[in-house]
């Protein structure tokens, strides 16, 4: 019975395609993306406290495997490729930055999706002499629909499993105190490396798969820094440490961010930062914790009246 429902609400967010316009469509396709996002991120920095930015550095990395890629080779060969590279740059990133901690943590990885897109910036202009590239493959939108979603479900479901498994109880307590981790025997790096290359590859293929969504790529686009932010705000909405913690705040956000950019483009990056900072201060752990806790509180009043 604990299965039959999750397969349920799987076939039948399956099925949406069928019944609605394209508009709609879209933003069901956007909605996913950023869930799996979020989730990704979750896969890692939710136990750890890691404040990641390096969101959209993976993210257009699969996008621009896609552009480079499309038509050398099969695509499921493609998403395979972007998979693999995605997994090779979170290793060396990993090896070199995850003994940081803190600030020193978040500016590294904001730092490095501003370097790759400037690294491919400058290869685009000064080798390939142009600055984009056309992407031009038989998939439709209900096809990046069906990736994502196949994509969102198999992250929850990793998700699920990490919380259970010992790995997850190890960055859990990397979390809470890494000496008393070190202690323990915990791998503290080896641990960290294996949730962080996880959570890249999901990302890498995020991006992968929305590649033919554009058409035209360049670097602006898939390495747009709104996208690491928005990641973070809605993991921390929805909470990192609740399973669908960060797909819960991805749905209303997602919605709301495509109601002010449309209406408030001037004002667009003003109200994404304080949206950041009221979540960081009021709901440091979530909506799904904010709400088991006054439910607490309630059930405390009654008892006592």
């Amino acid at each position: 019975m604990k299965l039959l429902t999750p397969l349920v609400a799987l076939a039948a967010l399956a099925a949406v395609p069928f019944f609605v316009g394209a508009y709609p469509l879209g933003l069901g396709i956007g909605i996913l993306g950023y869930a799996t996002l979020a989730t990704a991120w979750a896969l890692f920095s939710g136990p750890t406290r890691y404040i990641s930015l390096a969101t959209v550095a993976f993210f257009g990395i699969g996008a621009y495997t896609v552009a480079v890629l499309a038509d050398l080779m099969p695509y499921p060969l493609v998403l395979l490729c972007a998979a693999l590279i995605g997994l090779v740059v979170a290793v060396l990133v990993g090896l070199a930055t995850l003994r940081l901690a803190g600030i020193y943590f978040v500016i590294f990885t904001f730092g490095l999706a501003e370097l790759v897109r400037q690294l491919v910036t400058y290869y685009e202009v000064n080798v390939t002499r142009t600055l984009g590239r056309y992407v031009f493959l038989p998939i439709g939108p209900e096809h990046i629909y069906w990736q994502l979603l196949g994509l969102l479900a198999v992250t929850l479901a990793l998700a699920f499993w990490i919380s259970r498994a010992k790995i997850g109880l190890a960055l859990r307590v990397i979390g809470d105190d890494p000496v008393v981790a070190s202690h323990l025997g915990i791998g503290i790096t080896r641990t960290k490396l294996a949730l962080f290359s996880l959570s890249a590859v999901v990302m890498t293929l995020a991006g992968a798969i929305q590649a033919p969504r554009w058409t035209y790529i360049e670097p602006s686009i898939v390495f747009n820094p709104t996208v690491s932010f928005l990641t973070v705000i809605m993991a921390l909405l929805g909470g990192p440490n609740r399973l669908f913690g960060p797909l819960l705040g991805a749905v209303p956000l997602f919605l709301l961010f495509e109601w002010l950019s449309a209406n408030f483009p001037n004002h667009y990056s003003i109200i994404l930062g304080l949206l950041f900072i009221a979540i960081v201060f009021l709901l440091p752990n979530g909506v799904l914790a904010a709400a088991d806790k006054f439910a607490a509180r309630f059930k405390n009043k009654e008892a006592s009246a």
